[in-house]
């Protein structure tokens, strides 16, 4: 069921349903049974839409993942291969075709997850098997719905095409994707943007629009703004640890569609008087949305501030339990029963996350976790980002993992606009030598892409935008917040202080800052059809959707959240991505050897 997705102020299942539609009408067209092989990144995001009873109902008796040599046997008509444009695919696919049973001959259909592609048909033409696919079609899955607020492309590797490789692919999807969203939910009437990124994808949506000037729909615009916001505005939020518990747990074990992966000996159910004996040995997997009512409540909560709620909550369950002491009459007994399922599922909720909050806090609790916070937040404050950072040096000297020592490096570097040419200099060479020169070309694409550079002026401009948007506030109250900063417990996210700005007082009061940061600011207005401007009732909050361009993540989405919750705010957000990311996933998609030295 996907409850969680009516839940926020926009009813994001409207899309969800309209993805299965489209994904029903295609299966549909293969007549017959069918088994579907996957590209394997595409399993994620599809689970999002469509689960395999959907699937079944449509003839789908088998699935595999795409892999070389035969596909497994299976006794089916069609078979449908579900893929991304990729032409190192095509080779695969075509090995697959060619090694069919001609005796038993089967109809082969692809379909490309979100665009067709000359370049992927032309490399099945050269091998020589196009012409062996009945149906060539397009899936078009641009924005995916998350959670009640969230929707992502899950682009893996949208910064690094957009800053790397100049490639705008991922753009062009995110402008297509804006406007099926505009096609269901109204045209959006204004739209502000910073960075060059943004600044394209308005450009490309606003050439939509007027290619499709007549069919305009007539809904009410649900929407009332849209900010596009390039990651590499700010560059410095992604490379900071984030401290809220959903936060934590994509830092330390990954969340992935929707789920994560964790250690499963805290989550094994010991049996008195067996002792520790046969533990499960497969990593435990749990969803993570806010269907689950204390996930929802916890989520976006600084990390110190979560044992107390599930406390607090570990109460509430159990003197509901107790209730059962107190049903004397059979209508008082009948009700206690009817409200079992909810209680027991509450249990077993907390019984995880309070698992989960356990292995956190080892790691949060660590000599290890406390220096390496320690520094970033004095890069974060300005404290001695123009030389050589000691503790920098001693996990080098220690063969931390390299992409803790490039993340820190990277953070220096942006907080100080530039790191002097020695110490840039001395920081490559101590890389190189302690973890091998194959990554000498990493280095070389954090240079490209900005995180690394040598400072070009003596003027540094980060302490002028941190005092004047007020990035470091002391004393973040972690337990009650009242500032988006509770969620780095001192550092405000500076792509949200901006989004934060342009709902009240406007970006007008901010005019030299902007200019400071990467990219043009803009701001463009869609005519609306006649008879549906929005009329708001008074005390009704507005509505901004907030596209973060090369990846967001879950403490932005927090600090989000925080501002929507906020009782004066006047403004809700929903959050739209090419791609939720993390410190590591982030330098990880810019790496050129990403397999070694990483754990």
């Amino acid at each position: 069921m996907a409850s969680h997705l009516f839940c926020g102020k926009v009813n994001l299942n409207i899309l969800r349903e309209a993805a299965r539609k489209d994904l029903r009408e295609f299966l549909d067209k293969c007549s017959g049974s069918k088994a579907i092989v996957w590209d394997e990144y595409l399993t994620g995001p599809f689970g999002l839409i469509a689960q395999y009873s959907l699937l079944k109902e449509h003839e789908v008796e088998k699935m595999f993942t795409l892999k070389g040599g035969r596909i497994p046997s299976a006794a089916v008509k069609n078979i449908v291969f579900f893929v991304r444009p990729r032409l190192e695919l095509m080779d695969i696919i075509a090995e697959n075709v060619a090694s069919e049973n001609k005796l038993h001959p089967r109809d082969f259909h692809i379909l490309f997850v979100p665009r067709r592609s000359l370049l992927c048909e032309q490399r099945l033409k050269e091998k020589g098997v196009l012409n062996s696919f009945t149906n060539i079609d397009e899936y078009i899955l641009d924005l995916i719905p998350y959670d009640g607020d969230l929707l992502s492309m899950e682009s893996e590797s949208s910064f690094r095409e957009c800053y790397l490789e100049n490639d705008q692919t991922s753009l062009y999807h995110a402008a297509k994707g804006l406007m099926t969203l505009q096609a269901l939910y109204g045209t959006i009437p204004q739209i502000f943007g910073k960075g060059e990124c943004a600044r394209h994808v308005a450009n490309m949506m606003l050439r939509m629009k007027r290619e499709f000037a007549g069919s305009h729909t007539q809904i009410l615009p649900v929407f009332d703004t849209l900010l596009l916001l390039d990651r590499n505005v700010d560059l410095l939020t992604p490379l900071a640890t984030q401290l809220t518990y959903e936060g934590l747990i994509d830092e330390i074990y990954g969340i992935t569609n929707g789920y994560v992966k964790l250690p499963p000996e805290k989550f094994a159910q010991k049996k008195q008087g067996e002792g520790g004996k046969d533990l499960p040995t497969e990593p435990k997997k749990l969803q993570l949305n806010s269907a689950e009512e204390l996930y929802a409540e916890i989520r976006d909560k600084n990390f110190n501030a979560v044992g107390a709620a599930l406390s607090k909550k570990a109460k509430v369950i159990s003197a509901a339990f107790e209730e059962r002491h107190n049903a004397k009459t059979v209508g008082e007994i009948k009700q206690f029963v009817s409200q079992l399922p909810h209680m027991q599922a509450a249990r077993s909720s907390l019984a995880n996350h309070t698992s989960i909050a356990e292995l956190i806090k080892d790691i949060t609790t660590s000599e290890d976790f406390f220096d390496s916070l320690t520094v970033e937040q004095e890069f974060m404050t300005g404290v001695d980002t123009d030389k050589v950072s000691t503790y920098i040096e001693d996990c080098v000297a220690q063969k931390d993992p390299l992409i803790k020592i490039l993340r820190l490096v990277c953070m220096q570097s942006v907080c100080n606009n530039g790191l002097k040419q020695k110490v840039l200099d001395y920081y490559k060479k101590e890389i190189l030598q302690t973890y091998g020169y194959k990554h000498i070309l990493t280095l070389k694409n954090l240079e490209k892409v900005g995180l690394l550079k040598t400072q070009s002026t003596m003027r540094n401009n980060y302490p002028t935008i941190r005092k004047t948007l007020k990035l470091w506030m002391e004393d973040a109250n972690e337990q009650n917040p009242n500032d988006i900063s509770y969620v780095y417990s001192g550092y405000a996210p500076l792509s949200v202080r901006l989004t934060q700005v342009l709902a009240r007082p406007g970006w007008r009061s901010i005019e030299e800052v902007l200019k400071m940061l990467a990219g043009p600011h803009f701001e463009e207005r869609q005519q609306v059809p006649t008879g549906l401007h929005k009329k708001r009732q008074p005390g009704e909050n507005r509505t901004t959707l907030v596209f973060f361009l090369g990846g967001v993540t879950y403490a932005e989405i927090a600090a989000l959240r925080f501002l929507s919750n906020m009782e004066d705010s006047g403004t809700e957000y929903i959050i739209a991505t090419t791609k939720l990311i993390n410190g590591t996933s982030w330098i990880k998609s810019l790496m050129d050897s990403p397999e070694e030295n990483l754990a």
